[in-house]
């Protein structure tokens, strides 16, 4: 595959059932070819898309001693604020050249998971910083809820087989910056080549060149998405859950060209995450004689724990 497939949310979400199934197929298939689809039809609206660009920009822009006070100590980076070149990709000894913000899952006051996850942190010098971002989330969070549904069909489970596991999950959403590259990076790039940890990643910001997608020849493709289009990719939880039949595939974004390096770069990826206690093993469906279990059976707060200790952002 030289080209990163293009579908229709919208399709889904008709009452016309052919429509709706095309669309599962069509997403199906591209999970199991690539591992990427550019998804029109999604829940940001343009208005939103642009505002929270504004605010994210406003907050990259504050000076580094305000940014530092929100980075928080002890919680692997999960919320606030995280400083430049500080997460290493799995298997790289180089740190990204990023610097980066988390929102996290926003929960009612009597929910089981309060002092599991990390508290919000809110910037004070920028509330609609605060208020964009919680309103990007629960849309980011909308779509990837619809594609799951659609996965779950494809793989021949009820379709709101996900919701459950994703309602209150620990899922992310992180503004990045690429800061203007100053001097000749040394065996770095802005994001080193990795596969995502969670279920699916819903990315906005995929407009230019800068992000590459391994295909199963080896080969990177550019992947670019219309400005009307988000970028959702299966993440490694998703993939193991499925036995490998839907791809997590692993990705890059690669320096810019140097008489461009004097730009910042920013994306918007939204990792949607499952409850801790989510079951990975390999559904029994995807198990065959020629497809054996690929995988020890583990929960989503096991897989996370362990790749968060690899990115260097906790200690074992």
């Amino acid at each position: 595959m030289e080209k990163i497939p293009s579908v229709d949310l919208r399709d889904f979400l008709s009452d016309n059932p052919e429509r709706k199934q095309k669309f599962v197929n069509e997403i199906g298939k591209a999970y199991e070819e690539i591992g990427f689809v550019a998804l029109k039809g999604h829940f940001l609206d343009k208005n939103l898309v642009e505002e929270l660009y504004a605010e994210v920009k406003n907050f990259f822009e504050l000076p580094l001693p305000i940014k530092q006070k929100y980075e928080i100590p002890n919680i692997g980076g999960q919320r606030g604020y995280v400083g430049f070149g500080k997460e290493t990709a799995k298997g790289f000894k180089k740190g990204d050249l990023k610097e980066f913000w988390h929102f996290g899952q926003y929960l009612a006051k009597d929910s089981q998971y309060v002092g599991q996850y990390p508290e919000n942190v809110k910037v004070e010098e920028l509330p609609g910083f605060n208020e964009i971002g919680k309103k990007a989330f629960k849309m980011l969070e909308k779509t990837g809820q619809y594609v799951l549904r659609a996965l779950a069909l494809y793989l021949g489970l009820e379709e709101f087989y996900f919701d459950r596991y994703i309602q209150e999950g620990n899922s992310i959403l992180r503004p990045i910056h690429y800061p203007p590259i100053t001097e000749e990076p040394q065996d770095a790039v802005r994001a080193a080549a990795h596969g995502d940890i969670n279920l699916i990643t819903l990315l906005m910001g995929a407009q230019g060149r800068g992000l590459q997608v391994q295909n199963h020849d080896g080969d990177w493709i550019d992947a670019i998405a219309a400005p009307d289009e988000l970028m959702i990719n299966v993440g490694d939880m998703l993939s193991r859950h499925t036995n490998n039949k839907l791809k997590s595939t692993i990705h890059r974004v690669v320096n810019p060209p140097r008489n461009t390096w004097d730009t910042s770069r920013y994306s918007i990826p939204f990792f949607l995450h499952p409850v801790s206690e989510m079951s990975l093993n390999v559904l029994g469906n995807t198990v065959d004689e020629q497809h054996p279990p690929l995988y020890p059976d583990t929960t989503a707060g096991e897989f996370l724990h362990e790749r968060l200790v690899e990115l260097g952002l906790v200690k074992k």
